[in-house]
């Protein structure tokens, strides 16, 4: 069952302005692609969690950089697109006694980004090229 694992990187940073562009950055010079990603973070460090295309590349790349990464097998699982989808799933582990430490998203191209300025991200982003995506086509998309 080796097969069904999905390698996943940890990348360990400090809490400041830049860090998760400057990753980003590496691995994009690097061809590496982003398939998934997740960040979490507390006053001093975050964790990068990533999703790549070339998983040895992208260790040595950040390595390189002088980072510290983790690699760990996780699960990606094709969700149905639909009400419960995610909850069914997770249900089916969680009464097998498995606990879910972190659950996120992979693939699809809008992500959410949380800011402490909203209306200032929004301002700033509006002549941008970049499309913001709205609540409706969040209710209505179809993937």
């Amino acid at each position: 069952m080796n097969e069904m694992r999905v390698r996943q990187l940890s990348v360990f940073i400090e809490n400041k302005s830049g860090r998760v562009s400057e990753i980003t950055g590496l691995l994009g010079e690097a061809g590496v692609n982003i398939r998934g990603f997740s960040v979490s973070d507390t006053a001093e460090y975050g964790i990068l969690r990533l999703i790549v295309d070339k998983v040895d590349q992208a260790k040595e790349v950040l390595k390189s950089a002088g980072f510290t990464v983790r690699e760990d097998d996780v699960i990606c699982i094709d969700l149905p697109d639909k009400p419960g989808g995610l909850a069914g799933v997770l249900k089916i582990v969680a009464e097998a006694g498995v606990n879910i430490e972190y659950v996120y998203s992979l693939i699809a191209t809008y992500v959410v980004v949380n800011v402490a300025d909203v209306e200032r991200a929004v301002h700033l982003l509006s002549d941008r090229p970049v499309r913001l995506v709205t609540q409706e086509e969040i209710t209505t998309v179809h993937l």
